[in-house]
């Protein structure tokens, strides 16, 4: 794809990239499992340098080591730079931390009335917000992005900040981690016009913010609910499908999805069974080749947290497996499987994503590196 088509569906100039010093962000909720995340995934980023940490009054105060003292279930250890850091308090220190940051990732874990104020407040302070919660994802100025399916979704910015006053402010989400793998594989196949889908999800238990060792309930067992992520597996896929109309996203009517969304002893990896029907049934090949040849809108962008490859189709008749391809792309592609044709449906696929990367930090990171080369985020 031609840079020029880029900056059309994008709705905005392209900036080049970020020279030194690099874009000063804090993260909110910095103690919690997605917090932790953010600071891993952010520890050696190209554009974005950690600047402030901060999480609610029982850790404010606290040097970082000492706030998530046991509660560290990262796979690597907390960078040595960040060790020392004092936590900041999200309400109190608000005004520092709007003027020491550019961005915050938000991932704090409170009532959603009460996120939706943080967010706003920050927003109206100047700072771009970019959230992973679930509380503004409905909200009708406030855009939800998954970039490589909607990037120009964020022009609802401009409506946004005129709505609401704001110059440099803004509030951007990423959807639900449960919707990461199937939703891309749909979006490659729109032009065979999908008309129903049925989705099962088998979910790990760090999209819980859980462990193991915090969670042995989980241990030899399958909890058959995840409440409220059914609803959520259904609608948030419409509205990222939808269009703007009238200064808000009108969602998609089609395809039609019915999920299932169970909890498997998995420690990260969100898997989905896919069961797909089309107005006009594609064959296989042109199925594989839509896949393969995916025109990602962001790929000349250059963006560093932009996998490579972006969608992955396996051969082999058992992969993608959560343990051996979780991790694909850094935990940012997208890998699928078997498809084959169905009795009742068209076709049926299995796919993957890493639901803390792609599904919650790596993709809200990838969002805000998105709204930095579109001029939203001005250093």
């Amino acid at each position: 794809m031609k840079s020029e088509n880029i900056t059309k569906i994008n709705g905005a100039g392209l900036k080049p990239e970020v020279s030194s010093p690099r874009i000063k962000v804090g993260i909110l909720g910095a103690t919690g499992t997605v917090g932790q995340k953010f600071i891993v995934l952010l520890q050696n980023h190209p554009w974005f340098e950690i600047s402030v940490l901060a999480a609610s009054e029982n850790s404010a105060g606290k040097k970082y080591t000492e706030a998530v003292e046991g509660r560290w279930v990262q796979s690597t250890p907390i960078p040595d730079l960040l060790k020392n850091v004092v936590v900041k308090d999200l309400y109190k220190d608000m005004a520092d931390i709007a003027h020491e940051v550019k961005v915050v990732f938000c991932a704090v874990n409170m009532p959603k009335d009460e996120i939706k104020k943080l967010e706003s407040d920050y927003a109206a302070a100047g700072v771009a917000v970019v959230s992973n919660n679930s509380a503004n994802r409905w909200t009708d100025d406030v855009p939800m992005i998954m970039p490589e399916i909607n990037p120009h979704h964020s022009k609802l910015i401009d409506i946004q900040r005129k709505a609401r006053g704001w110059d440099k402010g803004l509030i951007v989400v990423k959807p639900n981690c449960s919707i990461q793998s199937y939703v891309p594989a749909i979006q490659a196949l729109q032009k065979f016009n999908p008309e129903k889908v049925i989705v099962t999800t088998f979910q790990a238990i760090s999209g819980a913010g859980k462990t193991f060792e915090s969670w042995p309930e989980m241990l030899d067992n399958v909890i058959p609910l995840i409440k409220g992520e059914e609803e959520k597996s259904e609608k948030e896929p419409l509205r990222i499908w939808g269009e703007i109309v009238d200064r808000k996203i009108v969602p998609a009517v089609k395809p039609e999805i019915s999920a299932n969304c169970i909890r498997v002893p998995v420690s990260d990896g969100h898997m989905a069974l896919v069961n797909i029907s089309f107005a006009k049934k594609p064959t296989k090949d042109e199925i594989l080749n839509a896949w393969k040849n995916y025109i990602n809108p962001i790929e000349e962008l250059h963006l560093p947290s932009a996998p490579k490859e972006f969608i992955k189709y396996f051969e082999e008749e058992d992969r993608p497996q959560t343990k051996l391809d979780r991790d694909f792309e850094n935990g940012m592609g997208i890998t699928l499987g078997r498809l084959r044709e169905d009795n009742i449906m068209d076709w049926k696929f299995v796919s993957l994503s890493h639901n803390t990367v792609r599904g919650a930090a790596g993709g809200a990171i990838l969002t805000a590196e998105l709204l930095y080369k579109q001029g939203y985020i001005i250093n």
